[in-house]
């Protein structure tokens, strides 16, 4: 088993459930309304999306009912989160989690953690594969030495940016377009990192 990428696959689809079912909770308290289009914001009235950093959580979903589509989210992503804490390893580990993923992206389960929790899945699908036997090259030895950072900086900032933006949401606003590039930077490399963490441990235990 490749162990640092089950790592990364798990905390990617278990970061995914839980934003899932927070974008549902805060549809949930918008009631039996309905939406005026396919694109929603999650958080209702007083949010104003361009005052705050998170644009009131941007979703999309097929169902023309905040409530339904919030309870939906809230379904699915508990699926996610037993799926990738407990199962994701199983043959269709990894398939499943893109599935939900997709279901959790039609459902308002928002933008990003689906694009997440797909990229977990993708992980996740290559858990079990066997890794080559050949001597790593300089590129992996330094990826896995990088390992887990990239995933520790990817989970602290993915989650951090709540308190940080709860006490200064002016200043995140300010510099979103480096908060979402320093995402969009660690989710490939922890995926990288943990590639080369499982090619080094698999060369040394052969040699």
């Amino acid at each position: 088993m490749r162990r640092a990428t089950k790592s990364v696959a798990t905390w990617f689809g278990i970061t995914a459930g839980i934003a899932g079912l927070e974008h549902g909770y805060f549809e949930i308290l918008q009631g039996s309304t309905r939406p005026d289009r396919l694109m929603i914001v999650s958080i209702g009235p007083p949010c104003i999306p361009e005052e705050v950093w998170n644009a009131c959580e941007p979703a999309l979903t097929i169902i023309p009912n905040y409530l339904v589509s919030g309870i939906l989210s809230v379904i699915i992503g508990v699926f996610i989160i037993v799926l990738s804490a407990a199962f994701l390893q199983r043959k269709y580990g990894g398939i499943i989690l893109i599935l939900l993923s997709i279901a959790l992206l039609l459902f308002g389960g928002g933008i990003f953690p689906p694009v997440i929790g797909i990229i977990g899945g993708f992980a996740g699908t290559r858990i079990n594969k066997p890794l080559s036997e050949k001597q790593p090259s300089r590129s992996l030895v330094f990826g896995a030495k990088l390992w887990p950072w990239p995933l520790v900086i990817f989970l602290v900032w993915i989650w951090g940016q709540w308190l940080v933006g709860y006490f200064f949401n002016d200043f995140l606003q300010g510099i979103m377009v480096y908060s979402l590039l320093l995402i969009l930077l660690m989710m490939p490399l922890s995926l990288y990192c943990g590639y080369s963490k499982d090619m080094v441990e698999n060369y040394s235990k052969i040699e």
